[in-house]
């Protein structure tokens, strides 16, 4: 039986309950279009269950990290579900949620600090820097289920659109996060496997790979090859380039409700 000290380290946060609550009011204001502006409701849906993903991300790292042997994860908060007890709440929370507000990217973000040499065996470090993006891959299977379930029948236009739009901000997530940059939970994957000799060149380059990302993502062709290759897995999933497109209008919601044509039309 679990002490009460280890008990009190996995209880879960008041804080991520309130974007639970904040999500499942915003979902019932989406769903009987009840908020004065759809657009407003949209948004805290988005961005509330954007943070709950955040929050799962960083959590699947600490959980598959304590299991590997890193027993220090518990004493620091992570496994509360507590954004606030991440490392980097800036990297982790402030800035994805003004990549979403500014161009609709989920931009990943770093967290918890995962003491390594607690940890043996090289799976396993591949798999606590897998388990983050992992999140996300099942965070956007459940975000999608209803339109490759051919479900949507009944379920109102605005919050489709907020799924789709969700749903990229996911699939996108988890691109990112898988690339084999430094920094980045790719890179973590592989780097166990590298020769010590490759690590330690690489080593520098580590804070800097986040942003290196950011700038080949302003340049026009990477951009439209990346929201190309998204679109073609949400066109797999069932979700088109109409869904994301209005969810995203609608997200925006000082810009003016839009104008969006009838699906029936």
């Amino acid at each position: 039986m679990a002490s009460p000290a280890v008990r009190g380290e996995a209880r879960v946060s008041p804080v991520f309950l309130a974007l639970v609550a904040i999500m499942a009011v915003s979902i019932w204001a989406v769903w009987t279009d009840y908020a004065a502006s759809p657009g407003f409701g949209v948004f805290l849906f988005i961005v509330s269950a954007w943070l709950v993903s955040l929050c799962l991300h960083e959590y699947a790292h600490a959980r598959t990290a304590l299991h590997g042997g890193d027993i220090s994860i518990g004493a620091k908060g992570y496994l509360t579900l507590n954004p606030l007890k991440y490392t980097h709440a800036l990297l982790s929370i402030v800035l994805p949620v003004i990549f979403v507000i500014m161009g609709g990217i989920g931009l990943p973000g770093g967290a918890v600090f995962i003491e390594r040499h607690r940890i043996r065996g090289r799976w396993k470090h591949s798999l606590v820097s897998a388990a983050g993006p992992l999140t996300n891959v099942l965070f956007a299977l459940v975000v999608t289920a209803p339109f490759w379930l051919d479900a949507m029948d009944g379920v109102p236009d605005h919050f489709r659109y907020a799924l789709g739009f969700l749903a990229l901000l996911q699939v996108s997530a988890a691109i990112l996060n898988l690339l084999p940059v430094p920094g980045l939970d790719g890179y973590g994957v592989i780097e166990p496997w590298l020769s010590y000799k490759v690590r330690r060149q690489v080593e520098p380059f580590a804070p800097f790979g986040l942003l290196a990302v950011f700038g080949f993502l302003w340049i026009p062709e990477v951009n439209h090859a990346f929201f190309d290759m998204i679109d073609a897995i949400l066109r797999a999933l069932g979700v088109t380039p109409w869904d994301t497109y209005w969810g995203q209008e609608l997200f925006r919601f000082w810009q003016g409700t839009p104008d969006i044509p009838s699906l029936g039309a």
